[in-house]
């Protein structure tokens, strides 16, 4: 028990750093008199939510449009699992990082089954062996020992963030398998297939989106922060509300 404390704590003051650093950074450049007090960087935020809509408006979308129509489901489908297949491996390290064994030992397990026996996780056979998939990655792991959000940011093309969940940005990059993929030709290759792949799959829940929000930057802030507090308390956050997080550490989840 006083190890995994210690470990609290050396995260807690390491990852308070980045954020405070970061928050300095973006707040100097992007705060104002109009930002909502639950949205400090709204100002800056509103305007990189306008360059990103008409970035994929203009290219973004018909491309993800251009690959439903024009990919088979079933190829659709591999592309998916191939992809979901290697988050599975940072998962298991992640898994490891919050003290979560079964967690990371379902997500190994699932990394090797459908590397090995999946055509190199194109067919999801763990998911046929009932194996079930967990999601989690370094912002989560900050999350589980305690970092709050902070403020709520967009970034340019990568869209909607927090403070702690850019500053986890850099361990998520190295955790990639596909970053370390040493042909830089089939590297570039498979961060374009997969960005489309994953923008091909919110066009369903874009339509949704257009129907249902009068301000789509609020709802989709909204929506963002709900799911990634969820995320860090694996769909058990606690019944205080926390609209802000501010840039204190966040009650730890249960252990």
């Amino acid at each position: 028990m006083s190890g995994s404390h210690g470990w609290s704590r050396a995260v807690r003051r390491l990852s308070g750093l980045a954020l405070f650093g970061a928050a300095l950074l973006l707040s100097g450049c992007a705060t104002g008199p109009n930002a909502n007090p639950a949205d400090p960087l709204e100002p800056w935020n509103r305007g990189v939510y306008k360059f990103n809509d008409a970035v994929d408006r203009a290219v973004l979308k018909p491309v993800a449009i251009a690959y439903q129509e024009s990919t088979p489901e079933l190829v659709r489908k591999g592309v998916g699992n191939f992809f979901a297949n290697l988050e599975d491996a940072w998962t298991t390290v992640n898994s490891v990082l919050q003290l979560k064994g079964q967690a990371a030992g379902e997500s190994f397990t699932r990394f090797w089954v459908n590397t090995l026996m999946g055509l190199g996780g194109v067919l999801d056979v763990a998911g046929e062996m009932q194996i079930p998939r967990h999601n989690e990655d370094f912002g989560q792991t900050l999350g589980y020992w305690g970092v709050g959000a902070g403020p709520y940011v967009v970034l340019p093309l990568l869209g909607p963030s927090t403070a702690r969940d850019t500053a986890a940005l850099p361990a998520d990059w190295y955790g990639d398998l596909v970053t370390h993929t040493d042909d830089i030709g089939t590297r570039n290759t498979l961060i374009v297939v997969r960005g489309v792949h994953k923008r091909a799959n919110l066009l369903k829940q874009e339509k949704l989106l257009e129907g249902a929000a009068l301000d789509k930057y609020s709802f989709l802030r909204d929506a963002y922060l709900q799911h990634r507090r969820n995320l860090v308390y694996d769909g058990n956050p606690p019944d205080e509300p926390m609209p802000e997080d501010d840039y204190e550490a966040a009650p730890e989840p249960a252990k």
